[in-house]
Formats: structure tokens, sequence, C-alpha cells
């Protein structure tokens, strides 16, 4: 497959806004790697600069070490698969995954070879007669999928393609993509705004926010680490709890309720003595037993886990998820405590970590 490199890429459009600010990282051969971030935060952007699609304003693009910045998008050797499918409703599943080989003019016998291998990987050969209107959301963007496959293109761009199914398709398709990208060992960038999508399919994701990318990372980095409050809370369903608490007597004093502190956990915070600073604790780092409680609002059984919401202290928010059914009610104090915390700066919202981490 191949290398891409993203040499500190902007996007400015003719009316001076600026869309994506010093997008820089090396995408290694074979690597699927997963931009994530709220609408308008310049990801889709980003992809469609990489395609072809966008004039990069400033900056610089490689693949396998060629300058390619100003090449048009069919000269890229990519293929891409958008969030509608785009498929020609003319043509049956097998003309719209040849259609572009045949432009090329390749052999048919090529084709026919290419066609029947992509359908096989993605389960689709009973339906390579069909029109795309005689197939479900989830087999229209395999097809999708598998006119990209033929071309056998160095690198596969994803924009957003789950976000037309329905959650027990786009829970089956992405099994099939990450199937797809270790069958062909495939150099792989995707774009979603389903943080799920992006923990469960990237070797390494980039989050953005407002043009700016705020950390790149494997999953379990972002999810364990973050670089800051937007990632904290972006990464991670239920979002993360978030409170404005004091250090001081090695606790973190909060709106009604204190929280005792670790000796590591004093020594990180050593520097903010009886200053206030965010401390980060997400619903699964919450559990029963302690001497904080939660005065219950509402009581959510998943299953296995249960998500229970209310307040703690005079008025703080906070969402604990237990890994048990409960059957707490309106108006239940539940006993807690915190098993794991992060602390970030409230001017800055960086996270505070120890020196050179």
């Amino acid at each position: 497959m191949a290398e891409l490199s993203l040499q500190h890429l902007d996007k400015i459009y003719d009316n001076n806004v600026q869309a994506v600010y010093d997008f820089h990282m090396d995408v290694k051969d074979g690597e699927l790697i997963v931009l994530v971030g709220p609408s308008g935060c310049g990801k889709s952007t980003t992809l469609r600069m990489v395609a072809g699609l966008e004039d990069i304003s400033r900056g610089k693009l490689y693949l396998d070490g060629k300058d390619i910045t100003a090449a048009p998008a069919k000269d890229r050797d990519m293929a891409m698969v958008f969030q509608n499918y785009a498929l020609y409703g003319h043509m049956t599943v097998y003309e719209n995954m040849a259609f572009s080989l045949t432009l090329r003019n390749e052999n048919p016998n090529v084709i026919h070879k290419k066609v029947l291998a992509a359908a096989e990987i993605l389960d689709l050969t009973a339906q390579l007669n069909k029109k795309p209107s005689q197939l479900s959301g989830g087999q229209r963007q395999r097809v999708a999928m598998g006119r990209a496959i033929v071309r056998n293109p160095k690198v596969f761009l994803f924009d957003e393609p789950l976000s037309n199914l329905d959650a027990k398709l786009r829970s089956a398709t992405r099994r099939e993509i990450l199937l797809l990208h270790k069958r062909l060992n495939a150099t792989i960038l995707y774009v979603t705004h389903d943080q799920t999508e992006a923990l469960t399919l990237a070797n390494r994701i980039v989050c953005m926010s407002m043009g700016h990318v705020q950390q790149i990372g494997t999953p379990l980095e972002l999810y364990d680490s973050p670089n800051d409050t937007f990632v904290a809370t972006f990464i991670g369903l239920p979002p993360m709890n978030m409170f404005t608490v004091t250090f001081e007597d090695g606790k973190a004093k909060g709106n009604g309720f204190e929280v005792p502190l670790s000796a590591e956990e004093c020594a990180l915070l050593a520097p903010w003595n009886r200053k206030e600073v965010i401390m980060g604790v997400r619903p699964e780092y919450v559990a029963e037993g302690g001497d904080l409680v939660i005065n219950v609002s509402t009581n959510e059984n998943l299953g296995m886990n249960s998500l229970v919401n209310g307040r703690i202290g005079k008025n703080s928010r906070i969402t604990a998820k237990f890994r048990s059914w409960t059957d707490y009610k309106l108006g239940d104090n539940v006993p807690v405590h915190f098993t794991r915390k992060l602390f970030f700066d409230p001017v800055t919202t960086n996270a505070i970590r120890k020196e050179g981490k």
C-alpha cells in the first residue's frame, strides 16, 4: 500500500475563513487513521484536501515520498467512499463496481476477476445483477466499498460512510470495514463524528476541534490520557464528569463535597496548592461504596451496566456507570468513591501531568 505525509496543511477559503490549521501527521503503510470531531471541525475538509477535491492553501502532501500537493484527484491513486454511496441507479452492482476500470479501458477479463474478488470479500456475489434500489443501505455501502477495492488504490478515503445507516447496520458495516482493513492491509483515512467508530476502528485517532488538531494517538491514549478537556469530554460515552475543585490539605474540595487524594495526586498538584483545578472523572471511574453521595435523578439499566445520573455536594451534576443492574429511584442517596481522577488547568484546559509525560 502506501505511506502518506500531511505536512502542516492549512485550508483558507476565498472569504478568508480558515477551516484547517497546521494539520501535520505521517500515516504509516497499512495504518487506519480516524479523524474525529464535531460537525464543522475541519475533518472532512482535511480528507478532501488529501483526495484532491479541495485545494491546499498552505503546506505539502506526500504519497510514498512524492509531492502530490498540486496533483489532480485522478492522478493521486486514491479511492473515496462517500456518505451517500454515490451509486449509479441505472447500473447493476457489477457495473457500478466495474465502472472506474471500464473508464480506464482495462481488459474485460481483468475487470471481471477484480469485481468477483471484491464481491467475494464483501459478500456481494449474489447481488451482482441487482440494481442499487433493490439493496439495503448496508449492501449499498458495501458496493461503494467494492468500487473502491477494485481500483486497488494506494490509499482508501472514507467520509462518514456509516452515518446513513441505522444502529444495527452501522455496527455490522463497521466490523466489515475492520475486516477489510485487515485482509487488504490497506492504508485508510476515515472521517467520522462518531467516537464509537473512532475507538473501535482506529490504529490512531486524530481528534479535531474548530480546525485544530487537539490530539493524535491510539484510542487508549486519547481515552486514558486526554491532552485537554475537549478530548476528555468528546472521547468516551457518557462524557467525562468535570468538577471545579480547590486543592487543599490533601483533598480536592468542590461545592459541598471533598475527595481525598493519593500521595501521587498530591505531588502532581503541589504547584496548585489552594488553587482551583478541573477534576475529571469518567462515569466508569465512579464505584459504589464510599464517602461521597449521589442524590439520584435517573437510573438507566443497560443490561450488564447501569447509568445513574444525579448530583453530589450542593449541586454538581454527575453520571456514574455501574457494572451491574441497579434499581435506584429518584431521590435515593448512593454512597460512591472515585477509582481514578484526571486534572486539568482551568485557564488553558490542558491536562496536568507529571514532568515529561
